[in-house]
């Protein structure tokens, strides 16, 4: 498989701080790749170093291209589109404003035709599309916040926490589109607490730990190894 984005001894923090110190990871293009760990672990902090966010050393490469040093809006116009933890939606602005935010990098004319077909992929959006975003269920604001990255096009779609504070329900069906956009092409790196949830529909998988890896694998050997399984699965 190509390799899509190849993380080598990243290390980043915040001011003094060091979260992460020196992982290595990596996504093939195509592949849905999960990033599990407790809270405090370095999972959104990872996510916001590949996205230039904050300050960063090692190398986060992309398809050759190196991405340590770019700043966020440089790294969505190569390619990188991230869905953060709390959703991230504007509130004031509508449905459909906030899908055309989504689209500000592109200068194609098919802009209208990827938010309509967003719309058919989650009817309630269209249905909602002239309220404000903040008027709108978690479930809701999740399913825009998803749809206003891809409205991007993006090769590399991130996932801070999809699951938290909503109910089941509606996470194992977020959950099932996450899984139907990658079986569309769309490549995944989630982070996550949810570990079967996440691992259900992963390719492989990295547990996260005080900011080091501490295990990684094929999805589903995850999902059976005894320490994982005690640790994150409550069994």
């Amino acid at each position: 498989m190509t390799r899509l984005l190849d993380v080598k001894d990243l290390k980043a923090g915040y001011g003094p701080v060091q979260v992460l110190h020196g992982i290595d990871f990596h996504v093939d293009d195509g592949e849905t790749v999960v990033i599990l760990g407790a809270n405090g672990a370095g999972k959104t902090t990872t996510l916001r170093a590949i996205c230039g966010m904050i300050d960063t050393s090692g190398s986060v490469n992309l398809e050759g291209g190196e991405l340590v040093g770019s700043d966020a809006a440089d790294v969505v116009r190569l390619g990188v589109a991230h869905v953060p933890q709390g959703r991230g939606t504007f509130p004031e602005l509508t449905v459909e404003d906030n899908l055309d935010v989504g689209a500000y990098t592109r200068k194609d004319n098919e802009v209208a035709a990827d938010k309509e077909k967003w719309f058919e992929t989650y009817p309630v959006l269209y249905e909602r599309r002239t309220q404000t975003a903040g008027s709108l269920s978690g479930g809701e604001q999740q399913m825009l916040a998803v749809a206003r990255a891809l409205m991007a096009r993006p090769r590399l779609l991130l996932l801070d926490e999809p699951s938290l504070g909503l109910a089941p329900i509606i996470v194992s069906d977020l959950f099932e589109r996450f899984a139907n956009l990658n079986d569309d092409g769309t490549t995944l790196l989630i982070v996550e607490q949810n570990a079967r949830l996440a691992l259900g529909i992963a390719d492989r998988g990295y547990v996260l730990e005080s900011g080091e890896i501490s295990a990684q694998g094929p999805a589903d050997q995850l999902l059976n190894d005894d320490s994982i399984r005690k640790a994150y699965l409550g069994v």
